[in-house]
């Protein structure tokens, strides 16, 4: 019996984490669901957005199901997501994209994983105003050699571990050149202990124009904290959207796993949000967990649902009605479903 701390979330996270969880639970793995609260509803009620029983949920638990959560915009509140990670030194944020063959999209064959740094650069939080009328602001972008290593590391890892072929070093190096400088230094050290990796250095702003004109020629790439926000946004745009994308955020002890798209409070009540990118998650929490047999059952039945397209919501295609709880439904049934391509 494993034990995880379950975060619905907010806006569209109860439904579609309400769907994930009853997919995970049909596989028959056994899961002691504890629900925590966080984001804008945890502060309606706990008038905090972070409480100290969802801390100690995690700090017992150790794995964590999140949805989606609100923060309050210009309201001194800090991202609960960015807080969590520090919280815990979830310093590797895991984002793979990979294309369906029932989703509308410009590409075919994309298979994608960005490995981002995820405690520091411009994420750590660090800036203040400047001068008493507030008319200049500063933010510091921290980049450690620790840092540096264990996320390239992680990323060299993954990419041995998952038979990928090539790790691409995004940076801003020729003009950050201490920070990023750092980063790169510290890239290329490690990348000499995996010969049997390919491995190519691109500035940032060239990876995402390359990715636009041929994102084929990707495989797995690391980068820093706010590259890595942007450029897996950007790999999601070539598969067909956020809703399609999971997210795991790992750190030493700790793991949390979650979609990667907003709360979308204005579809809050409608029963219409996709719930893909939450059930992949569930599927990258079921492998860390060692339920490798699950994960490739809920895997094969998602693509057959959207392969076909029916019981799919409108997201996905757009003359549908169907409801974000009836696509779990359909992908429950198609649990035993045979392994087809993506």
């Amino acid at each position: 019996m494993y034990k995880v701390t379950l975060i619905k979330g907010d806006g569209i996270g109860p439904s579609i984490m309400e769907a994930a969880v009853k997919i995970i639970d049909a596989t028959g793995v056994a899961i002691e669901w504890e629900e925590q609260f966080a984001g804008l509803s945890a502060y309606e009620t706990f008038h905090t957005p972070l409480p100290d029983e969802t801390l100690e949920s995690i700090e017992k638990n150790r794995v964590v199901f999140k949805g989606p959560l609100t923060t309050q915009l210009g309201k001194g509140f800090r991202s609960i997501n960015v807080a969590l990670r520090q919280e815990f030194d979830l310093y590797a944020n895991v984002r793979p994209a990979t294309s369906w063959k029932g989703a509308n999209s410009r590409y075919e064959n994309i298979d994608i994983v960005v490995v981002r740094e995820n405690t520091e650069g411009l994420y750590a939080g660090l800036e203040h105003y400047i001068g008493p009328n507030k008319n200049t602001a500063e933010s510091i972008a921290i980049v450690t050699r620790s840092g540096a290593e264990r996320i390239v590391r992680y990323a060299f890892e993954y990419a041995s571990e998952n038979n990928r072929k090539k790790v691409t070093i995004a940076h801003k190096a020729n003009i950050l050149k201490f920070s990023q400088g750092l980063f790169l230094d510290v890239a290329r050290d490690i990348s000499k202990e995996y010969p049997s990796i390919e491995c190519d250095e691109r500035i940032i702003d060239a990876t995402c124009m390359h990715m636009v004109m041929d994102p084929n020629q990707f495989d797995t790439i690391v980068t820093t904290n706010m590259f890595g926000d942007i450029l897996s946004d950007l790999t999601a745009g070539l598969v067909g959207g956020l809703g399609l994308v999971p997210g795991a955020n790992i750190g030493f002890e700790t793991s949390l796993f979650e979609a990667v798209h907003g709360s979308a409070p204005d579809i809050a009540e409608l029963n219409i949000a996709n719930p893909t990118a939450v059930i992949l998650a569930g599927v990258m929490m079921l492998n860390h967990l060692g339920e490798t047999d699950a994960a490739t059952r809920i895997t094969n039945a998602v693509k057959k649902v959207i392969n076909q397209g029916t019981y799919v919501t409108p997201d996905l295609n757009a003359g549908s009605t169907v409801k974000t709880n009836e696509m779990s439904d359909a992908i429950i049934d198609a649990l035993d479903y045979e392994a087809v391509p993506a």
